[in-house]
C-alpha cells in the first residue's frame, strides 16, 4: 500500500543521502486518530547518517508535505512521519487494498506446500483437543491457497502399531458381535477394556505387542481386521470433519509406509546414522549431544513413529517436491521433530522449507481426560454442546434474530463460535478449555463477527441499489467513525500477510473482530441510508467491503457468515 507515498519520501532520502539504499514502508499508526499512515525510517537511518531522528523525520515532512495526495503531514514523538491523505487519495489506496486482497492465480511454477494436520487415531473417536490442530491447519491451508500458493492438505493417519495389536486381542477376548456392525466407539470401550484388564495381567501387554509384529508381518487374520477398523473409523471421522468445513486431499497413514521403511533403514545403517543400541535396537546417536539419541527400531525388529515419519519425509520429497512440508502438532512433539529434521540431515537429505507448527496443550477446568482410562471429553459432544447453546441463545433472543433455519443459524452459530475460541488465540500459549468462555456468543466471538456481516447486508439490502468504491463521488469530507473504518479495511491485505507469514491465524482472526468493532461503532455513530447522496454512497461501499471482508476472512478461517441473523 502508499505506492507513491513509498517513492516519493526514497526519492527524497536518496537525494539527500545517496550512497545509501532506503526503502520506505509505511504502517497504520499506534494511536489511530494520528494520520493514516506513519514511518519509522527516521529511527532506523539516524546511526547510518549520522543525524538525529528528529532532523531527518522533518526533512520528509517538509518534502512529502506539497504532495498532491497529501492532506497534511506531522512529525511525531522521537522520530515519527504520520501522513494524512486527501480523501480521493485515500479512497484510491483503499480500492487498491480490496484488490490486494483478492485470492491470488495459483503459482503453477512453484512446489506444493504440503500441510499436515489433525492426525487422528484410528479406532478411536476424536477428543475436544483435537480441534485445535485440525482447526490451525485448515486456517493455514485456506491462507496459503488463497495467496496462490499449490497446497496439499494431509490427514496423517496413526493406522499402525501397537495400539492395534491391542485393541485385536482386546475383540479376540471380549468382543461380542462382528467387528463390521461395531462403531468408534464401540471400539473404544475394548481398548480401554484391554488397559483396565492389563493393570492385573501384564501379560496381556506382550499379547498385545506380539500381535502388533504379526500385523506388520502380513498375517491375513489381522489385516482383514485392520482393514474393517480403519474403514469404520474413516466413516465417522468425515462426518466430524463436515461439520468442522475441513477436507484433505490425502488421507495416507502410517501404514502406507510399511514397504517404504527398509530401504531407509538401510540407507541409514548404510551411512553410519543408524547404530546399534540396546538389546539390538537401532538409534541415532547426535553430534555433541544435541539431542537425546532417536530410536528408529526396537531390538524385536519393530518399526516405530520415527521410523515412518523418516519413510514419509523422504516419500514426500522425492514424489512431491514440496517448497514447504509444514507439520502442525501440539507443543509435545517438539522435541520428536527436532530429531527427525537433525537426522535427515545427517543422511544428506536436501529439505525444502520445514515447520512443527506448533501449538499449545489443551487442558479442561471440570476434568483431565485419558483415552486409555475412557474418560475422554469427545469432540462431537462438544460441537453438539457448542450447538445447543446456540439453539437457546436464538429461542432466547426472539424476534431480534431474523432467520428462516434456526437449526441451520444454530449449527453456523455453535460451531463458529468453538473454531473462533481456538483460532483467535495465540497457538503457542495453552488453551484452557472452559464451557463459557469458548462458547461464549458475546465479545470478541463468532456470532458477534456472524452478527455484523448480517447487520452490513441487512443496510444493503435496504438500500435497493449498486454499491462500489468506484461510484463514490462528490464527498469532500468524512466523519471520524468514516476515516477509521477505512483504515480499518485498509489493513486487511497486511493481516492475511501477517497470518501467512507467521503462521498464527489468531492475527487474521484478531483482525476481523477489531473490523467488526469499528464497523459496529460506525454504525451506531452515523447515518447510512438517511445521508446526503454523495455520503450515502461512501458509506454504502464501506459497508460492503466490511461485508465482503468479513465474510472473505472466516472463511479463510473455516467459518461461515448467514446473510440474516
Amino acid at each position: 500500500m502508499f505506492a507513491s507515498l513509498s517513492q516519493q519520501a526514497k526519492r527524497l532520502l536518496q537525494a539527500e543521502f545517496p550512497d545509501l539504499e532506503v526503502d520506505v514502508a509505511w504502517e497504520r499508526p499506534s494511536a489511530r486518530d494520528h494520520g493514516d499512515c506513519t514511518t519509522t525510517v527516521a529511527l532506523q537511518l539516524a546511526k547510518k547518517v549520522g543525524r538525529s531522528p528528529k532532523e531527518i523525520a522533518q526533512f520528509l515532512v517538509d518534502g512529502l508535505q506539497n504532495m498532491p495526495d497529501v492532506e497534511n503531514v506531522e512529525l511525531a514523538g522521537p522520530g515519527y512521519v504520520n501522513v494524512r491523505l486527501t480523501l480521493p487519495a485515500l479512497l484510491k489506496e483503499l480500492e487498491a487494498a480490496m484488490n490486494e486482497a483478492k485470492p491470488k492465480e495459483s503459482k503453477k511454477d512453484e512446489g506444493p506446500v504440503i500441510i499436515e494436520y489433525s492426525q487422528p487415531n484410528i479406532a478411536k473417536p476424536l477428543g475436544a483437543h483435537h480441534i485445535i490442530g485440525t482447526a490451525i491447519g485448515q486456517a493455514l491451508v485456506n491462507i496459503y491457497r488463497h495467496a496462490g500458493h499449490t497446497v496439499i492438505a494431509w490427514n496423517y493417519l496413526g493406522d499402525y502399531g501397537t495400539q492395534f495389536g491391542k485393541l485385536s486381542v482386546a475383540f479376540s477376548k471380549w468382543g461380542t458381535k462382528p467387528v463390521e456392525q461395531c462403531s468408534v466407539d464401540d471400539l473404544l470401550d475394548l481398548y480401554v477394556k484391554f488397559h483396565e484388564e492389563a493393570e492385573q495381567d501384564k501379560a496381556l501387554e506382550d499379547l498385545g505387542r506380539a500381535a502388533s509384529l504379526r500385523l506388520e508381518e502380513g498375517d491375513e487374520e489381522l489385516r482383514a481386521f485392520w482393514k474393517k477398523v480403519v474403514a469404520i473409523t474413516k466413516e465417522s471421522l468425515g462426518e466430524l470433519y463436515r461439520r468442522l468445513h475441513v477436507s484433505f486431499d490425502l488421507d495416507l497413514g502410517e501404514s502406507f509406509y510399511e514397504d517404504k521403511m527398509v530401504p531407509v533403514i538401510e540407507e541409514g545403517k548404510a551411512k553410519g546414522v543408524f547404530v546399534e543400541g540396546e538389546k539390538g535396537s537401532l538409534i541415532v546417536q547426535f553430534p555433541n549431544d544435541l539431542y537425546p539419541p532417536y530410536l528408529i527400531l526396537r531390538g524385536d525388529g519393530a518399526t516405530l513413529y520415527s521410523t515412518r515419519d523418516l519413510a514419509q519425509m523422504k516419500y514426500r520429497m522425492e514424489t512431491y517436491h514440496p517448497q514447504a512440508i509444514f507439520i502442525a502438532t501440539d507443543i509435545a512433539q517438539k522435541l520428536h521433530f527436532e530429531q527427525l529434521i537433525e537426522t535427515c540431515r545427517m543422511l544428506g537429505w536436501e529439505l525444502p522449507e520445514f515447520e512443527n507448527i506448533l501449538f499449545g496443550r489443551m487442558r479442561f477446568v471440570e476434568k483431565s481426560m485419558s483415552t486409555r482410562k475412557g474418560n475422554i471429553l469427545k469432540l462431537e459432544h462438544v460441537l453438539d454442546e457448542a450447538v445447543e447453546r446456540a439453539q437457546k441463545v436464538i429461542a432466547e433472543r426472539g424476534d431480534a434474530i431474523q432467520t428462516d433455519e434456526p437449526a441451520a443459524l444454530a449449527e453456523m452459530m455453535g460451531v463458529g463460535a468453538l473454531v473462533y475460541g481456538i483460532l483467535s488465540q495465540n497457538r503457542k500459549m495453552d488453551l484452557v478449555f472452559d464451557w463459557e468462555k469458548m462458547l461464549s456468543f458475546d465479545g470478541n466471538s463468532a456470532p458477534y463477527l456472524q452478527y455484523t456481516h448480517a447487520r452490513a447486508r441487512s443496510v444493503l439490502r435496504k438500500a435497493e441499489q449498486e454499491v462500489s468504491v468506484q461510484g463514490v463521488t462528490g464527498v469532500t469530507a468524512m466523519a471520524p467513525h468514516d476515516r477509521l473504518l477505512v483504515n480499518t479495511l485498509l489493513q486487511y491485505p497486511t493481516a492475511l500477510q501477517e497470518a501467512l507469514d507467521t503462521r498464527m491465524p489468531h492475527k487474521l482472526a484478531n483482525y476481523l473482530y477489531q473490523l467488526a468493532q469499528d464497523f459496529n461503532a460506525f454504525y451506531n455513530a452515523e447515518s447510512i441510508l438517511q445521508a446526503e447522496e454523495s455520503l450515502r454512497k461512501l458509506r454504502l461501499a464501506l459497508t460492503l467491503l466490511t461485508a465482503d471482508t468479513l465474510r472473505a476472512g472466516t472463511a479463510l478461517l473455516a467459518i461461515q457468515v448467514p446473510d440474516r441473523m
